[in-house]
This record gives C-alpha cells, structure tokens and sequence, in this order.
C-alpha cells in the first residue's frame, strides 16, 4: 500500500526513505524523484518567479494519487512507495514533490518512479500559480512535452 501525502508541510527525504525501509531486508533499491521549486520560468526573457503556489481539490486529488499508485503498484513488483506533494504558496529551492518507489531490484524502483511523476504530472489535479517578481502572476499551462512523457506509459 502507497503512502500518500499532500499537505502544506514540507517534508524531509532521509526521514521518508527510513520510514519506506524500516525493518526491510528485501529491498534491493528505491527510485527516487524530488522535485523543488525553481526562481526562473523556462522560457528565456521571462520574469523572475518569487513563488510557486499549487491548488487542489483535496478529495479528487487524493483519489486520482491512489489510482496513480496503484497502477505502478499493479505494473511493478514494488515493495513500497511514497508520494508526498506539497499545496498552497512555495518558495524557489523548496520542496513540491517526494516520489519514492521500493523493489527488490533497481530497474522496477527506477520505472515505477519515473511513471509515477510523468503521471502526477498530467492526471494529478493540481493548479499552479507562479508569482513574478514584477508584481504580476500567470497560471502555468500543461505543457506537450509533459504529455509526451506521460504517453509513453499507456502502452504498457
């Protein structure tokens, strides 16, 4: 069973990574993805971002995370996972995202935790708002390429 969190509250990575394998002998390696908050919008010449914050309907989100989860459980031989997504306002070089997968061998941690964020990523309901530091805020769009990094994993 996944362990899921979203909350305003960061989180720390040592602590989530003992608490995936306390007391386990069978895990032979975790993927992990930790994913901050960054001070610059990609496109060249924009403004500086001076805060990150991601909406969410609670409920909805929570429940598309478990379906998330559980389709890298189905698909993987994973001996746990973690995912832990932060809401509310962030600042550059915080924490937003905590993907940790567990298996008995690199390869399945490796996939299931690159899965796991390509579909947080386009099926979690999260709304992002980043705040510039010319005063102004844009919501950010989804973007082709995350779709594309999503798509690679509906035929499998």
């Amino acid at each position: 069973m996944a362990r899921i969190v979203v909350s305003e509250t960061d989180f720390d990575v040592g602590a989530e990574i003992a608490a995936l394998t306390a007391g386990r002998t069978d895990i032979g390696g975790i993927g992990c993805f930790i994913g901050t908050v960054r001070d610059a919008v990609p496109q060249a010449g924009t403004p500086i971002v001076t805060a990150l914050t991601l909406e969410h309907y609670p409920a909805m989100t929570e429940r598309a995370i478990q379906r998330i989860t559980a389709e890298a459980e189905r698909r993987w031989s994973l001996l746990g996972c973690t995912v832990i997504h932060r809401v509310g306002r962030m600042q550059p070089g915080e924490n937003i995202v905590l993907v940790l997968a567990a298996s008995a061998h690199r390869q399945a941690a490796l996939d299931a935790t690159a899965f796991l964020i390509d579909w947080l990523k386009t099926k979690a309901p999260f709304w992002k708002r980043e705040d510039l530091a010319d005063g102004g805020s844009i919501w950010v769009e989804a973007r082709d390429a995350d779709d594309a990094a999503a798509a690679r994993w509906q035929t499998q």
